[in-house]
């Protein structure tokens, strides 16, 4: 029986090397894996983005590997692709991880897209404006469905520091059947900000202790 496997999926704008540090602590254990989410890191510029078509993406890549039984772990926007993945396709997942981010729901917060940066950029300008107008005008369904997420689920919140409401994570915890939180005061980068900290709580969650 082959080590347990992991896939990460980074947050936006951003690339897979942002989880170098926590690849390392897990590889001795397990199989890990960092996407390039479309129109970032080293992946095509196609210029058509969405959280579905990145769902899409993960869907794609999961089989084409022949994994099984996956863990995901996504921050920010990649922890609303997780979701919408476990909600899409349980069946393919042993756990879920979402670092400060359950899906954008109504009536949540909301951003305003800046202008384009001049020069060149190390992603597609058209993937931060689209997922930001789905995050202003989010999908109904994606806060509504946490429900069917069939996986035990860990949420690691940033505290005080977060954009996410402590209040939000919790009941978006409760609306997940088998769904845990544990609190890092590091804001919304928990992993770069507190690499030991959220290393620890997601080896807690991964490889519980043996009786």
């Amino acid at each position: 029986m082959g080590a347990p496997v992991v896939v990460f999926l980074h947050g936006l704008p951003n690339e897979a090397g942002t989880w170098a540090h926590t690849m390392a602590g897990l590889a001795a254990t397990h199989h890990v894996y960092a996407l390039d989410q479309r129109g970032q890191g080293r992946s095509e510029h196609p210029g058509v983005y969405s959280f579905e078509l990145m769902r899409d993406d993960v869907l794609g890549f999961v089989p084409a590997l022949g994994l099984r039984d996956v863990t995901l772990v996504g921050h920010s926007a990649g922890a609303t692709v997780a979701c919408l993945v476990a909600q899409e396709r349980p069946a393919w997942l042993a756990r879920l991880v979402l670092e400060d981010s359950p899906p954008p729901w109504p009536g949540g917060p909301r951003f305003t897209v800046p202008e384009r940066p001049d020069g060149a950029l190390d992603y597609d300008w058209d993937v931060f404006a689209s997922l930001m107008a789905q995050v202003n005008d989010p999908d109904p369904n994606w806060w509504a469905r946490l429900d069917r997420i069939a996986v035990a689920t860990l949420l690691i919140h940033g505290g005080t520091a977060s954009p996410i409401p402590a209040d939000r994570a919790a009941e978006a915890v409760a609306r997940i059947p088998d769904a845990r939180s544990v609190t890092v005061e590091a804001g919304h980068q928990v992993h770069r900000e507190r690499p030991a900290e959220f290393l620890a709580a997601l080896h807690t969650f991964l490889v519980p202790p043996t009786p």
